[in-house]
């Protein structure tokens, strides 16, 4: 069964509604420019309120290994979602946290560096554009992509909608889908209907395909199972 994250959470009824409708993670964005971004603080009162099966992704980009272990420990965060020009070596050198490293994609060329970062729980193929980071509404070329999630755990993001989020899990088969501005009303609010009719159309694309889980490259115990809050 494909897992499915919405992204650019930046407020307790958004991060409410999605948990409601079946989301299983919340992503929230601490990069200061995107118009997604949620302050530390504001999050930490969030991630409280986050039920323990779900996970609580934090987004980064180019940042201070310190400040994001900072926030991973106020914020409670079960992934680290890193969407920059991160290094192999960066990725790693986290502790106690999973690691989904986010590239764009433009064609084939822009996956041959993926292998450098191998062990990584996940990796995240967002749509390209050329200045922003993620949540550019882009879709990803899937085509590309195909085979990919024999390789790796793939998370597919980019241009993901209710509409077309069961063709692209039809079509390659990832181990969780990725939606942000699909599911929004304006960027950094959320429109609670799409939520929900994004997550029913992934599950029923998900059954269709069977169980998403022959996908998944590495063991239960490192990918598939949330950290329980104890």
């Amino acid at each position: 069964m494909a897992r499915i994250k919405i992204c650019g959470i930046t407020c307790l009824g958004d991060a409410e509604a999605a948990v409601e409708a079946g989301a299983d993670a919340l992503g929230f964005v601490f990069y200061p420019r995107s118009p997604r971004y949620v302050p530390p603080a504001e999050a930490m009162e969030i991630c409280k309120r986050v039920p323990p099966f779900v996970w609580k992704v934090g987004v980064f980009v180019n940042m201070d290994w310190n400040v994001v272990d900072m926030i991973r420990k106020g914020c409670g965060l079960d992934v680290l979602q890193l969407h920059g020009d991160e290094s192999p070596e960066y990725c790693r050198s986290f502790s106690n946290v999973r690691i989904f490293k986010a590239c764009r994609v433009r064609n084939a060329s822009d996956l041959e560096p993926l292998d450098a970062y191998s062990g990584i729980q996940a990796i995240l193929v967002d749509g390209y554009h050329p200045d922003l980071w993620g949540g550019s509404g882009v879709q990803a070329p899937w085509q590309q992509l195909k085979g990919l999630s024999k390789r790796f755990n793939l998370v597919l993001a980019g241009g993901l909608t209710p509409e077309n989020v069961g063709e692209a899990i039809q079509s390659v088969r990832p181990y969780a889908v990725d939606v942000s501005s699909g599911v929004e009303e304006k960027p950094g609010k959320k429109d609670h209907v799409r939520m929900a009719q994004f997550i029913q159309a992934a599950r029923e694309a998900s059954m269709k395909n069977g169980d998403g889980n022959d996908f998944c490259r590495h063991p239960p115990e490192m990918i598939l199972q949330p950290k329980i809050a104890v």
